[in-house]
């Protein structure tokens, strides 16, 4: 079988370091199940989703991974007829209870769609968008938070001129940047990435990926993707989704070069999907 993964260096042996800390969660899934009207769509999830790492989540298409991110976040309730059980906990609150707040959830927890979607505004006003609806008016204040979030997205040096230009005029690619940044600006736990890069040409996809590999120093990142080359560069951990279903979760050299279910094999080997 080919190996998706990078080689890395085995330590022997004698060289095992068994003092390395237990990796800590953002999230822990228990046995969560969702339902569209009487369609079961996800069965029985159980997966832990590391602090300040990529985990991407792959599968064939309707497989459940996009309905599993947009659960992350409650997005998924803005669809009629969902009903979902089991637990999602984030820092150790369960997010489906009914005295959780979703809007306290979704300025912790961002996201970025398949398609870039930035506001007709101009590129500042996309920034601050968020801010101004959360109280924040002082000038100064917007102007700092909107350099910071086009530099955290790797972004400022191309618009620090056109930032009252109409965001819709950039490229497809710094669109998608650009959304990034509108995320960044509420300053959240979690980025959430939903084929963040599908639409997008190799250039552009390829600046996605190396901002996607900066960030995870300050952010949890969760990332869908149909390109498997793309999670082996630039995930730690990969979750194979199958009709609803957790078939393997690992890191992700390991899922790529040593699959433990021959379902995940046959996938990234490409007998189907």
């Amino acid at each position: 079988m080919q190996s998706l993964a990078l080689e890395k260096n085995t330590p022997g042996l004698g060289e095992m370091n068994y003092d390395i800390e237990p990796e800590k969660s953002i999230y822990a899934v228990d046995d969560f199940s969702l339902w569209y009207g009487d369609k079961q769509a996800l069965h029985t999830i159980n997966l832990d989703i590391p602090v300040n790492r990529v985990t991407a989540i792959i599968g064939p298409s309707g497989c459940g991974k996009s309905t599993f991110i947009k659960a992350l976040n409650r997005m998924v309730e803005l669809v009629p007829s969902v009903k979902m059980s089991g637990k999602i906990m984030y820092k150790d609150e369960n997010i489906l209870t009914a005295k959780y707040k979703v809007e306290d959830l979704r300025t912790k927890v961002g996201m970025v769609f398949q398609n870039p979607n930035p506001f007709p505004k101009s590129v500042y006003e996309n920034i601050v968008f968020g801010l101004k609806i959360h109280g924040i008016k002082k000038r100064q204040i917007l102007d700092e938070i909107v350099e910071k979030s086009l530099k955290g997205a790797a972004l400022w040096d191309e618009v620090k001129d056109r930032l009252n230009e109409n965001a819709l005029g950039l490229s497809g690619g710094q669109q998608q940047r650009l959304c990034i940044a509108r995320c960044l600006a509420i300053e959240p736990d979690v980025i959430l990435m939903d084929e963040p890069t599908s639409a997008l040409d190799p250039v552009s996809t390829s600046k996605v990926e190396e901002l996607v590999d900066t960030l995870k120093q300050n952010y949890s990142i969760v990332i869908v993707t149909h390109n498997m080359q793309q999670a082996a560069r630039i995930s730690d951990k990969t979750a194979f989704f199958l009709n609803g279903e957790v078939i393997e979760y690992d890191n992700t050299d390991k899922l790529f070069s040593y699959p433990v279910d021959k379902r995940t094999e046959d996938y990234i080997t490409g007998r189907f999907g």
